[in-house]
């Protein structure tokens, strides 16, 4: 056996050869040799008992794999709505000019690969980027010549961190320069806590018991949808399966939103401790944080905190002394793929799989992770549940507002002068939140990012709440020198290369809006254009098989009713009513070339 054989074998042996772990088994093959090569893809699918296209399925899917060898050091610029807003686009021509490669091109000694990547949750920092895991924030194009110097001597992306953020930003096991930018705490994620405390009263109660608590406290799910959480747990309980899962979903991919990012540095153990009441609520022994792969940088900091809640006996067996009661937890990293916040999706990934949607029913309470009961909830309600078993229901429901009990953590960004992170209660008016955030001359404010609703002065006495303005958690302000459809285009764009591209409506749909908004910026729109936008938009929204293509169609739908006018000043009527969309000069090119002359009926 050769050492890239044995190495590819000892890489698999050490997730027990299980299929389910191939996220893991090509991320530390990728990490060995800087891809999983066609050679490596066989050796894996030998070693798990997976088929060999499956496994080429999970490498050509992530965003973050590759089958051909990239630079030892990989930039990703992040070029989501807030970045762009913020000049990415003048950072992206300075490391290009600087390396003398274009995007998605890795340079000719094979040590640096340039490339875009959508939101890595920085978009309070903005414009930022991942240099291999590493982050990098407040970017300009001056700074770039000395990045790239210090690349080129030292190779290492860490050497760029020449000062540490806040908080547990400056941890041994972090040490990134990012800011947690925590401008508003409140007293239900942010507030100050005892660990053990949530979970000893948990576990004086029943597991029936506690399911009726998070129910009592009205408790939804934060990631946006508001499902509420007791149901889904009640549900998973009463499921049939031998063994049942908690997963967390740490995989906030949605453009403006950072939130997570914030709550997973500081108030890891809270989670946690949500988690494991979860555990406890349903009968389970096996909890999974699914990390974006973006947030790698904390995964080593993460682990820590879990450790250390095993050696409290806050996790693993007889949890506190509760015989019978064993909940442990793990990490599976993610690798740059926004469907997988999706819950199902989420599972597929989870499993070793390309991270597409399931159809549904059944549902993840009835049929989730391995087919069996799973529970999956997102890190805030986590958070929402240790505090509400610590503090009791009837303190939770006394906040915010009657449909939508306990607080929202939201994260701002755009153009104000405090950008960050904010946990308002809910039932809190935008223009509240705008108040907070410093920001004046406001045009519009994306809610809930692309995929929830863009609103303008005349909803801003709208509150934030599951029954008005539901977002889980981005809130992206434009002032009135942004461009409304252009901005609806760039989340056309977001979403055309996000699509897992398993349903028609969305795969194509999603294209087609695109290449319409298109046409309109560049002065090829006429009026029937909108009506256009707006039926196919409907249609995919209804036909897509999945909340992302349900969802994919908003910027489009909520421009056009709320700022119409933005788009009919682009539009062009010709005085013959042709098609402006047309090109009849480039239709005939091709045949002008072929005889040697220019058509005489466009000359005419």
């Amino acid at each position: 056996m050769s050492e890239f054989e044995n190495t590819i074998h000892t890489i698999c042996e050490s997730y027990g050869g299980d299929r389910a772990r191939m996220m893991d088994i090509v991320r530390d093959v990728h990490e060995k040799y800087g891809c999983c090569s066609g050679k490596a893809m066989n050796l894996i699918a030998r070693g798990t008992g997976a088929h060999r296209v499956e496994v080429q399925s999970v490498v050509t899917f992530y965003a973050f794999y590759s089958e051909k060898p990239k630079g030892r050091v990989v930039i990703r610029l992040c070029n989501d709505i807030v970045d762009t807003m913020f000049g990415i686009e003048h950072v992206a021509r300075a490391f290009s000019e600087e390396l003398g490669i274009g995007f998605g091109e890795t340079t000719a000694d094979g040590r640096f690969t340039l490339e875009y990547t959508p939101c890595i949750g920085m978009s309070d920092q903005a414009p930022a980027a991942l240099i291999n895991e590493v982050v990098v924030t407040s970017l300009s194009s001056d700074s770039v010549r000395g990045i790239v110097r210090t690349l080129r001597e030292s190779g290492d992306p860490q050497k760029l961190v020449r000062r540490l953020g806040d908080g547990n930003n400056a941890h041994k096991l972090v040490r990134a320069m990012v800011q947690n930018g925590l401008r508003k705490k409140g007293p239900v994620v942010f507030a100050e806590m005892e660990s053990g405390n949530a979970l000893r009263k948990a576990l004086a109660l029943s597991p029936v018991e506690v399911i009726r608590d998070i129910k009592t406290a009205r408790l939804r799910g934060r990631g946006g949808a508001g499902f509420p959480a007791g149901m889904k747990w009640e549900f998973t309980r009463a499921a049939d399966g031998d063994r049942k899962f908690v997963m967390c979903n740490a995989d906030e991919g949605e453009p403006g939103t950072f939130k997570d990012r914030v709550i997973l540095t500081e108030r890891a153990d809270l989670m946690l401790e949500g988690m494991a009441i979860a555990g406890y609520a349903i009968g389970a022994q096996e909890g999974i944080i699914y990390l974006r792969g973006e947030y790698a940088y904390l995964r080593k900091f993460l682990e820590n905190v879990i450790e250390n809640r095993r050696r409290d006996g806050f996790l693993g067996k007889d949890i506190l002394g509760k015989k019978g009661f064993h909940f442990d937890v793990r990490i599976q990293l993610g690798a740059g793929a926004y469907v997988c916040g999706e819950e199902t999706a989420l599972i597929s990934s989870c499993e070793g799989l390309r991270g597409d949607p399931k159809t549904r029913p059944p549902f993840p309470a009835q049929k989730g992770y391995l087919e069996q009961p799973t529970v999956v909830n997102n890190v805030e309600t986590f958070c929402c549940v240790a505090r509400i078993l610590e503090k009791g229901p009837g303190w939770f429901v006394e906040m915010g507002s009657k449909g939508s009990p306990g607080t929202k953590v939201l994260s701002i960004s755009g153009d104000c002068n405090s950008p960050g992170v904010y946990e308002f209660p809910m039932g809190v008016t935008m223009a509240e939140v705008l108040r907070e955030a410093g920001a004046d001359d406001v045009q519009a404010v994306q809610v809930g990012g692309p995929s929830r609703e863009i609103v303008g002065p005349e909803g801003f006495e709208r509150v934030i709440c599951f029954d008005d303005l539901a977002t889980g958690g981005a809130i992206v302000i434009l002032n009135s020198s942004r461009n409304i459809t252009e901005m609806a285009r760039k989340y056309m764009d977001f979403f055309v290369e996000e699509s897992c591209g398993y349903c028609t409506p969305c795969r194509v749909g999603n294209v087609l809006m695109m290449k319409k908004l298109e046409d309109i910026l560049d002065g090829k729109g006429q009026l029937s254009d909108l009506d256009y936008l707006h039926d196919l938009a409907e249609t995919v929204k209804t036909a897509s098989r999945c909340g992302l293509g349900q969802a994919s169609p908003n910027p489009i739908l909520t421009t056009l009713e709320r700022f119409r006018p933005f788009y009919e000043k682009l539009l062009r009527t010709h005085p013959k009513n042709f098609d402006p969309s047309f090109d009849l000069r480039a239709a005939v090119a091709e045949a002008e070339g072929l005889v040697g002359r220019k058509s005489a009926a466009i000359e005419t």
